[in-house]
C-alpha cells in the first residue's frame, strides 16, 4: 500500500488557478434563524449556484482541461448519475471537443434533458444491474476517448476541494464542515483542503440511511459494498467508496452521519421557505443532518457544502409538497 496521498493541498491551490475565470466563485450564505435552531453559526456554500446547478464542474473542468490536444480532439467519456455528466458535458463544450456519457436509465428528466442540452451523446443503462464503470471503460476503449471519472481520479477530486477552499478564504477559520458523501470526491477534496488549512477542523460526511457504504466502510477499515442505495438523494446512490477517495477519507475524515430521506424532505423545505433557495436531495443531506441534531454537539463556525440544486419543478412538489413521494 502506498503512503504517497493522492492528492494535496498544492493539488487544490493549482485546481483553483485551473478553474479561475471559467467555474463560478459561488456565494455563501447565512441565516440567523438557522444559527439559531443549531446553535452555532453556520456557513452555506451554495454550489447550486454553480455552473451546471453542482460542484461537479470543478473537477470536471480542471480534469478535461488538463488533456492534450490530441485527445480533446477524439472526445472524452464519462458514467454518471446527473451532475458529473453534466459537468463533464459542458467542460467539452467548453473545450471544443464531444462528450459521451453513460447514464442510468432513471435518472431524473431534468438532469438527462441538461446533459443532452450541453451536446452530449447519452447511452443509458440499469443501475441495478449493469455496471456503469465496465460499461463506461469499454466505450472509452472502443471510440479511443479520455474517459473522466466521477470521482477516482485526482484531478477531479482536486477540482472538488476548490469548493472548501474558497468557503475557508472568504470565512475564516471553520471548526467543523459538514459534506454530502457518494462515491467520495468531495468530501476527499473537502478534508484535504480544510485539513490542509487546519487540522484542527471536524470533517464530518452525511449519507443518506439507504447509502451508508462510506460509513460502513469507515468502521470496518476496508472499502464495503452495499445493494444498489433506493433514496430520493440520486446522487449518493453509491455501492462503494472509490479506492483512491477512501484512501484519503480514511485518514481525513472524522466521522460519517445518517440522514433519512424523510429529514432530506425537511432540510429541502427548510432551504426554500427560509434561506429562499432550491436545493436537490443530495446538496441538503448535510442540512438535514445539521437540523435533526446528527451531527452530535456542533458548535462555533460549522461550514457546510450545499453540492448542487438539479431538480425539476415537479419533482421538486412532489418531495417537498404536501402528498408523499
Amino acid at each position: 500500500m502506498t503512503t504517497t496521498p493522492p492528492i494535496i493541498l498544492d493539488d487544490i491551490r493549482d485546481a483553483a488557478a485551473q478553474i479561475k475565470g471559467v467555474a463560478h466563485r459561488t456565494p455563501v450564505l447565512r441565516s440567523r434563524t438557522l444559527d439559531e435552531l443549531v446553535g452555532a453559526e453556520v456557513f452555506l456554500k451554495c454550489e447550486n449556484f454553480q455552473r451546471i446547478g453542482a460542484f461537479k464542474f470543478r473537477g470536471a473542468y480542471n480534469a478535461a482541461s488538463r488533456l492534450t490536444p490530441e485527445q480533446l480532439a477524439r472526445g472524452i467519456a464519462a458514467y454518471s448519475s446527473g451532475n458529473h455528466a453534466q459537468a463533464v458535458a459542458l467542460a467539452a463544450r467548453e473545450l471544443g471537443t464531444t462528450a459521451v456519457i453513460v447514464m442510468p436509465e432513471d435518472t431524473p428528466a431534468s438532469k438527462l434533458a441538461a446533459t443532452a442540452g450541453y451536446g452530449a451523446e447519452i447511452v443509458t443503462y440499469d443501475r441495478y444491474t449493469g455496471d456503469r464503470v465496465a460499461i463506461g471503460e469499454a466505450l472509452a476503449a472502443e471510440r479511443g476517448l479520455s474517459l473522466i471519472p466521477p470521482y477516482e481520479h485526482p484531478h477531479v477530486m482536486a477540482g472538488q476541494g476548490t469548493a472548501a477552499l474558497e468557503l475557508t478564504e472568504e470565512v475564516g477559520e471553520l471548526d467543523a464542515v459538514l459534506v454530502p458523501v457518494g462515491g467520495g470526491g468531495l468530501i476527499a477534496g473537502t478534508a484535504t483542503a480544510v485539513k490542509g488549512l487546519r487540522p484542527g477542523t471536524r470533517v464530518i460526511g452525511v449519507e443518506p440511511e439507504a447509502g451508508d457504504d462510506t460509513k460502513r466502510s469507515l468502521e470496518a477499515g476496508r472499502r464495503v459494498s452495499i445493494p444498489v442505495p433506493r433514496t430520493i438523494a440520486d446522487g449518493q446512490a453509491a455501492e462503494t467508496p472509490g479506492e483512491l477517495t477512501f484512501s484519503v477519507n480514511r485518514r481525513l475524515v472524522d466521522e460519517i452521519v445518517l440522514v433519512s430521506d424523510e429529514e432530506i424532505k425537511d432540510a429541502m423545505r427548510f432551504a426554500f421557505e427560509r434561506l429562499k433557495i432550491v436545493v436537490e436531495p443530495s446538496g441538503a443531506t448535510p442540512l438535514a443532518a445539521l437540523l435533526a441534531g446528527h451531527a452530535g454537539r456542533v458548535t462555533g463556525r460549522v461550514g457546510m457544502i450545499v453540492s448542487g440544486g438539479n431538480i425539476g419543478t415537479e419533482r421538486f412538489a412532489l418531495l417537498c409538497g404536501s402528498g408523499s413521494s
